[in-house]
């Protein structure tokens, strides 16, 4: 298995470019395969993760002499970022490359959850899993709605589109969205980088739907993207809080570099398009230039060898390959439907006390369930078009949501008389 530190990194000073190195050759919309573009929507995130940490870092530290360090990986990461996020071409709208973004939802998600070895990191990817997927079908049906284009023809056959687990129904109390963190002395590494590349994708979806959300040309829309912004920040706090807070800075410096070569080279090998195949070798190179220095700075500042945040020798574990996930997501769909988040736990929706805060905020944001952007959305598109919007293999697999003419606003979110599956 390949392993970053045994490779010999280049000169930092290398990584450097100009213009033309920086501005890349754009995909085509339609042509490109659902897969490359959700690595390039993937890799975006990490970058900006990895640039936002580091202002952080920069912005606690006290010597100017790491700083430097930090300020000289940063710049090229910022020169990573340009040129991944500028892949994207210019006719592709924002609504367009959002679809993009809940496919990587769904997807990587589901990938991860099928390969976590702690049950309690598992449980949380496959909470969340089930509303990214609604949030999938929300986007499609006000896509379908505003411009008459399917979904379909961007996601092809990767993905279902079909309800998930409501968004009316994900609303919940803050106290709801704090989980437990793991131990990072004792983790194993896939969970280490599964937590990590979770919590910068979900954070990078906020973020454009924070910035972009209020450029929708109508109301609809704009009120679409500024409730699913609410869950995403939900969602950054729930993987967020399962980071070990013990680490200390040059230790998550680390993993973040660590993370970033476990990410190229897992594309490298599985990338089809050769354009985008030699951007993210020539990133591996560069992040393995990162990770060494890091790996410096850590034994320099804190006296600690690398092999004591990164276990088994630094050899990467079974790389991340998109793939179908469709039949994994349709079983947890069947299975964890009404669960909801109840502190560091989770409970059926039907289980919870009257007085839960669960109940409370949804009270307090919900109360005119008319009004709610996610069910307008699809409402409207029933109301235009005789039935919502969907792309399936099979019907839903809970068939208290197989109705195409109705938007059920209940389930997850009220207790029934009967389980959801009857």
């Amino acid at each position: 298995m390949f392993n970053p530190f045994h490779e010999k990194p280049m000169l930092l000073g290398d990584a450097i470019t100009d213009w033309n190195g920086i501005y890349p050759k754009p995909y085509s919309k339609m042509e490109v395969d659902p897969y490359t573009k959700i690595r390039i929507i993937l890799m975006n995130g990490i970058e900006v993760e990895a640039a936002m940490f580091s202002h952080q870092f920069h912005r606690n530290c006290t010597n100017n002499e790491l700083r430097r360090d930090l300020a000289f990986s940063r710049r090229i990461e910022q020169q990573q970022q340009k040129r991944i996020n500028w892949l994207s071409p210019i006719g592709e709208t924002p609504l367009e490359t959002t679809i993009g973004y809940e496919h990587v939802a769904v997807d990587l998600t589901a990938w991860l959850a099928q390969n976590e070895p702690d049950p309690y990191v598992k449980q949380a990817l496959d909470f969340a899993l089930l509303e990214d997927f609604d949030h999938l079908y929300r986007y499609a049906n006000l896509l379908d709605l505003d411009k008459n284009i399917p979904s379909q023809k961007l996601v092809k056959d990767y993905v279902e589109i079909t309800p998930g687990r409501p968004t009316i129904a994900e609303h919940r109390h803050p106290n709801d969205s704090v989980k437990g963190p793991i131990d990072f002395k004792t983790a194993d590494i896939q969970t280490k980088l599964n937590i990590h590349i979770i919590t910068a994708g979900e954070q990078q979806t906020m973020n454009f739907y924070n910035n972009i959300g209020n450029t929708y040309y109508n109301d609809l829309g704009r009120q679409l993207y500024q409730e699913i912004a609410m869950i995403e920040e939900q969602h950054v706090s729930h993987y967020g809080s399962l980071m070990d807070p013990n680490c200390t800075w040059l230790e998550n410096l680390l993993m973040h570099e660590y993370t970033e070569c476990y990410l190229y080279y897992s594309f490298y090998m599985d990338e089809v398009d050769p354009n985008v195949k030699s951007i993210w070798e020539m990133h591996l190179h560069q992040e393995i230039a990162h990770l060494e220095r890091a790996a410096a700075l850590l034994q320099q500042y804190e006296n600690k060898h690398w092999e004591q945040v990164i276990p088994n020798g630094g050899a990467f574990p079974k790389l991340l390959q998109f793939h179908d996930t469709r039949d994994y997501v349709r079983k947890i769909l069947a299975q964890q439907i009404e669960l909801t988040s109840d502190r560091e736990n989770y409970r059926n929706v039907n289980d919870l006390p009257d007085y839960h805060t669960f109940f409370w905020y949804q009270n307090q944001v919900n109360h005119d369930v008319q009004a709610v952007p996610s069910h307008k959305a699809v409402y409207n598109h029933q109301q235009m078009k005789g039935q919502d919007y969907r792309s399936e293999v099979q019907p839903n697999a809970v068939p208290a949501l197989q109705d195409r003419k109705k938007d059920n606003t209940t389930i997850a979110r009220t207790k029934q008389r009967q389980p959801a599956g009857v």
